[in-house]
C-alpha cells in the first residue's frame, strides 16, 4: 500500500495507535518513532504502526507537541480542491440539518477536529465569516478553504461580503507560525471598511466587534442555552455574572424579567452590553455593573438588593490540567455564593465552557457548594453547547460545555 500511495510516511508507537484507532485525530511527539526524510512542516502524511498498518492521513508539524492532525480515515483519499470542497459541503449540509434557516445566519460553520478541519473555526456573523487558523497544515490550504467556502455558501444563496482573519492566537506560535488579523483577501472582492456587524440570535440583537471582541467576536455556542433561560425568567429579578456582551442578561430580558443587572470586570464589556440594551430597547429593564463577580457575590449578602434568578457564566477558569484544582474553587466560590444569595425556591444557571472543568469535577463542585449552602438542587436541565459546536465521540476536547438550570430548595 506504501507504494501505491503519493505520501510520505510516519510511524507511531502502540500507544499511538491505539489513541487513533479509538477514534482521537491527535499524534503526539512522542508518540511517533520514525519519520520520513524530507518531510516539510505542513505536508500531508500517511499514519504507520509499528507493525506498518496504514492508520490514515494527517498533516504533520516538527514544531508542534501536536506532531500528528488525522484528516482522513480512507485509503482512498486524494487531497485536491475537490475533496476538501467535499469536506466543507459536509459541514454546511449538517448546519443546515441541526439549525433553523434564521440561525444559519449566525452559527458556527466549522469547528475544528468536529468537523475534521484539524485547527480551523469558522463563524458566520451575518454576511460576515470570522476565521482562525491554528494549525500550520490548514494554514498552506487557506487559500483553497476560504474561496472554496465562499463559493459554496454564495452558491446556496446566501450573501458573504467578506472573510475576517482571527490570528491573534498565542497557539500558532507553537506552530511555527506568526500571529496577526485582517481581511483575507477574497478575488475580486473589496473588504468592508466596518469591522463590527449587527447579527440577532433568539430574537435578540448584537453588535458583534470581530477584529477586538474575544475569541471571534462572539460566543455562539450558548445560542439555546441563552433561549433555555429566557423561558424561566419571566417576573423574575435576575443577576447575570460575567455577562460579557450581556447575552444571557438580553434574553432574559426579552423573556419577560422583571428587571436584570449584568455584572463584568471589563468596562468595555459593560458598555458593549449597555449599547446591545439599547439596540433592543430593553435599557429601562436592565442596569449595568463594572465589578469583580468574586468580590460582588459576599457584598451583596448582606444587602438590601434580592435575586430570584443568578447566571453565572464565568470565562474558562482552566485551560490545562495543572490549574484544574484552582479552578474549581473558582467554579465552587461563585456557586456557593450565588446558592447563599438565592431566595428559597430561587433559580440558578451555571455552566463551565473549560474541556478540563469535566462533568464529574464539576458536578461534585455543585453538590459540595449546595451542601456547604445548607441547600438542595432541583435540575430542571443539563445541557450542553449548541449542535453547530458538534460533539465528536472519542474526541473529548470537542465536549466542553456544562450547563445547568436548578431550582433551589
Amino acid at each position: 500500500m506504501k507504494a501505491e500511495r503519493p505520501y510520505l510516511s510516519i510511524t507511531i508507537t502502540p500507544k499511538g495507535e491505539r489513541a487513533i484507532v479509538s477514534g482521537h485525530p491527535w499524534i503526539y511527539d512522542a508518540e511517533i518513532t520514525a519519520v520520513q526524510p524530507s518531510i516539510a512542516d505542513g505536508d500531508i502524511v500517511d499514519v504507520l504502526s509499528a507493525k506498518g498498518r496504514w492508520l490514515g492521513s494527517a498533516f504533520y508539524n516538527s514544531h508542534s507537541k501536536i506532531r500528528g492532525r488525522l484528516i482522513s480515515r480512507n485509503a482512498n483519499d486524494r487531497f485536491d480542491d475537490a475533496f476538501w470542497l467535499r469536506r466543507l459541503r459536509y459541514a454546511w449540509e449538517y448546519r443546515k440539518s441541526v439549525l433553523s434557516e434564521q440561525d444559519l445566519s449566525c452559527c458556527r460553520i466549522i469547528f475544528g477536529e468536529a468537523d475534521t478541519f484539524p485547527g480551523l473555526t469558522v463563524d458566520r456573523f451575518g454576511d460576515i465569516l470570522v476565521a482562525q487558523v491554528l494549525s500550520l497544515g490548514i494554514e498552506r490550504r487557506k487559500a483553497v478553504l476560504f474561496s472554496a467556502l465562499a463559493a459554496l455558501l454564495r452558491e446556496d444563496g446566501q450573501t458573504i461580503r467578506g472573510i475576517y482573519e482571527r490570528n491573534d492566537a498565542a497557539l500558532r506560535e507553537k506552530e511555527g507560525m506568526t500571529q496577526g488579523k485582517g481581511w483575507y483577501p477574497l478575488p475580486g472582492e473589496t473588504p468592508p471598511a466596518e469591522t463590527a456587524v449587527e447579527v440577532i440570535e433568539n430574537g435578540v440583537r448584537y453588535r458583534v466587534d470581530f477584529e477586538n471582541g474575544q475569541k471571534t467576536g462572539f460566543f455562539l455556542d450558548q445560542k439555546y442555552n441563552r433561549r433555555a433561560v429566557a423561558a424561566l425568567a419571566r417576573g423574575k429579578t435576575v443577576l447575570d455574572c460575567f455577562t460579557h456582551t450581556g447575552s444571557f442578561a438580553l434574553n432574559a430580558a426579552l423573556g419577560g424579567a422583571k428587571h436584570v443587572t449584568a455584572v463584568d470586570v471589563s468596562q468595555s464589556a459593560v458598555d458593549l452590553a449597555r449599547e446591545n440594551a439599547k439596540l433592543n430597547g430593553l435599557a429601562d429593564k436592565m442596569d449595568f455593573v463594572c465589578a469583580n463577580v468574586f468580590e460582588l457575590l459576599p457584598a451583596l449578602a448582606g444587602g438590601e438588593k434580592r435575586y430570584d434568578f443568578i447566571i453565572l457564566d464565568p470565562p474558562a477558569f482552566t485551560k490545562s490540567r495543572k490549574t484544574i484544582h484552582n479552578a474549581m474553587k473558582g467554579y465552587k466560590e461563585i456557586n456557593y455564593r450565588a446558592m447563599k444569595l438565592l431566595p428559597r425556591g430561587g433559580y440558578l444557571a451555571t455552566c463551565s465552557c473549560s474541556h478540563f472543568a469535566y462533568e464529574d469535577l464539576f458536578l461534585k463542585m455543585l453538590r459540595s457548594a449546595a451542601a456547604d449552602a445548607g441547600v438542595q438542587l432541583r435540575q430542571i436541565e443539563a445541557r450542553q453547547q449548541c449542535a453547530d459546536h458538534p460533539i465528536l465521540w472519542g474526541v473529548p476536547e470537542t465536549n466542553y460545555l456544562k450547563f445547568y438550570l436548578f431550582q433551589v430548595t
